[in-house]
């Protein structure tokens, strides 16, 4: 994150990752409380798995995930994207270009574009990027973001929702993004926060400790992740998410219960419930002038 050498031990692995799956990577998945071993950076504060997976064999596991209970979502996760571009047309009411990183199956570029945007985005998952062509039209292309051939100085925005916390290099994902970006350009990072109270009360139970991330960023580690590569941060608020009941009840398996009768299913999934955890960044940065 910051080039320095030095760390320290933060917490130790709770699972084999020798094991690991796909379906434990998945968007929806809900091993909570299993980590890699984790050490944290004594300048910046950053915390990272280390000894850390590579790009290749994470892509590897990202480019074969299945992940229907994602699209079942769509009404939700709409809500939270839309509070993400009304953010961003305040800063660009002349819109633009948008290129969404971890595109998922494209449910932020589809609201994008039905908003004037001029869309683009990048997926691993090659179910994912099929099920946004055939539900939305959307081209996105497949692959990795860090190694995909993409215009520079191009896009009036770039979005991050959800991602850096998945890769083992964060800050050859966010050079990318600043090469990207037009000279006014924004960047918005969704990610955890691995100092907010929640984390701290809920501990090695947090819902962000899961196999698929890999990093956990403070308000520090992001300063300087950002400056490193040549961006400042302009915005920053906290993230709320909206899910159905249905969805939530399904994270925990003593709740589960509650879905067995098909009619109430069905009604839990008509209840959209706003979490505002305040747990998750929602940064926005610009290039440095």
């Amino acid at each position: 994150m910051c080039s320095r050498s030095s760390f320290s031990p933060y917490r130790k692995r709770t699972f084999d990752p020798s094991l690991l799956s796909k379906d434990q990577i998945k968007i929806t998945d809900n091993d909570y409380g299993k980590i890699w071993n984790l050490s944290r950076c004594d300048n910046c504060t950053h915390i990272f798995a280390n000894p850390c997976p590579s790009l290749d064999f994470i892509q590897s596991l990202y480019s074969e995930i299945e992940d229907p209970l994602y699209q079942e979502e769509e009404k939700g996760r709409s809500r939270n994207f839309i509070r993400i571009l009304s953010a961003l047309e305040r800063m660009h009411p002349e819109k633009g270009s948008l290129f969404d990183v971890g595109a998922a199956t494209g449910i932020l570029l589809d609201i994008a574009g039905k908003r004037d945007w001029e869309i683009d985005g990048i997926e691993p998952s090659t179910w994912a990027v099929k099920v946004a062509k055939d539900r939305y039209d959307l081209e996105l292309k497949n692959g990795i973001f860090e190694t995909a051939p993409l215009p520079e100085n191009r896009y009036t925005a770039v979005t991050m929702v959800d991602f850096i916390e998945h890769i083992p290099h964060p800050n050859q994902a966010i050079s990318k993004a600043h090469k990207i970006l037009s000279n006014d350009g924004t960047l918005c990072l969704v990610t955890p926060n691995i100092d907010s109270l929640a984390a701290q009360i809920m501990g090695g139970k947090w819902w962000h400790f899961r196999p698929a991330h890999l990093g956990f960023f403070t308000k520090k580690s992001l300063d300087c992740l950002l400056r490193r590569n040549g961006l400042h941060m302009v915005k920053r608020r906290k993230y709320s998410w909206t899910f159905s009941a249905y969805y939530l009840l399904s994270r925990r398996p003593r709740w589960r219960y509650l879905l067995k009768n098909s009619a109430i299913a069905s009604l839990w999934k008509k209840i959209p419930v706003k979490l505002a955890l305040q747990d998750s960044f929602e940064i926005y940065a610009k290039k440095d002038a």
